[in-house]
C-alpha cells in the first residue's frame, strides 16, 4: 500500500468518504424533490435516484473493508463525551449509509419495479413483488434519510467545531 501522511487517514480511505459525500448530497435532494416533479419525468428522476443510491451501498460497503484493512489514525486529545459522539455519529453513518440505499433496492423491488442500474444494467432481487412487505422497506428507508440528513449535520457541525474553534488538526485526517 502507499505511504500516507502520519494521523490521516488512508488516500483510498479519503478517496471513498469524499465521493460518497458528494453523492449522498446529490442522492439525498434528488430523493426528496420526486414527489414535486411532473409525472412525465418523475421516471428519470427515480433512476437517478435509485442508480446513484445503489452506488453508494457499492462504495460504502467497500469502504467499510478499507476501513479494517487500514489504519485508524487516533483522535486528537478532547473530551470523553467529544470522543464517544465522534464514534457513535461516524458509525451510525457508516451503517444508515449502507442499510438505506439497501432498504431502497428492497423497497423499489417489492413495489414491483425491479432495478435497471442506470438504465443500463438490470440487478439481480432477492425478493418479488410485495404488498406486505414494501411499506415496511419504504419506512425504512423514508425515515433513514431524515436520520442520514441529522448525522451528516453532527458530522459537518462536528468537523467545523474542530476546525474553527478548536483549531485543532481533526479535519487534516481526511482530506
Amino acid at each position: 500500500m502507499p505511504p500516507y501522511v502520519a494521523g490521516a487517514f488512508h488516500p483510498v480511505a479519503k478517496g471513498f468518504h469524499w465521493v460518497v459525500a458528494a453523492l449522498v448530497f446529490f442522492v439525498w435532494p434528488l430523493g426528496f424533490v420526486i414527489d414535486f416533479v411532473k409525472d412525465d419525468v418523475k421516471t428519470s428522476f427515480y433512476l437517478w435516484h435509485e442508480s446513484f443510491g445503489f452506488l453508494v451501498l457499492w462504495l460504502m460497503l467497500a469502504r467499510l473493508c478499507v476501513r479494517f484493512l487500514t489504519e485508524t489514525p487516533a483522535k486528537p486529545p478532547m473530551p470523553v463525551w467529544q470522543a464517544v459522539a465522534a464514534h457513535g455519529t461516524q458509525w451510525a453513518l457508516y451503517l444508515a449509509l449502507i442499510v438505506m440505499p439497501a432498504s431502497g433496492f428492497l423497497a423499489t423491488n417489492a413495489h414491483g419495479f425491479p432495478l435497471e442500474w442506470f438504465g443500463l444494467v438490470p440487478v439481480w432481487s432477492p425478493i418479488d413483488k410485495s404488498d406486505a412487505w414494501a411499506p415496511v422497506f419504504s419506512a425504512v428507508h423514508y425515515w433513514l434519510s431524515w436520520t442520514i440528513l441529522a448525522l451528516v449535520c453532527l458530522h459537518v457541525l462536528g468537523a467545523l467545531y474542530h476546525r474553527v474553534i478548536r483549531r485543532d488538526d481533526t479535519l487534516h485526517r481526511m482530506i
